[in-house]
């Protein structure tokens, strides 16, 4: 037995125990600082993808609004 904090005893706990614990902790740090990563890549890809629909949507709507009036795509061409 170990003596704990405060002068208690802990049964069962040894420094293997311990070891495995800490190594285990560090693993999981390790995974969440990479997971933190990929999201803050993911998520600043994100936003600049937002950006370039938005702006290929403002686009679209100009093209459109520059469009003659009663010129749609469906209308047949004059040499038919």
């Amino acid at each position: 037995m170990k003596i704990g904090e405060f002068g208690r005893t802990v049964p069962g706990v040894d420094d293997d125990k311990i070891i495995d614990l800490e190594t285990r902790i560090a693993h999981q740090e390790h995974t969440i600082a990479e997971l933190n990563d990929v999201l803050t890549d993911q998520q600043a890809e994100l936003a600049t993808l937002t950006a370039q629909v938005r702006a290929l949507i403002e686009r679209v709507r100009a093209l459109s609004e520059d469009a003659p009036a009663g010129n749609s795509g469906d209308e047949t061409p004059p040499h038919y």
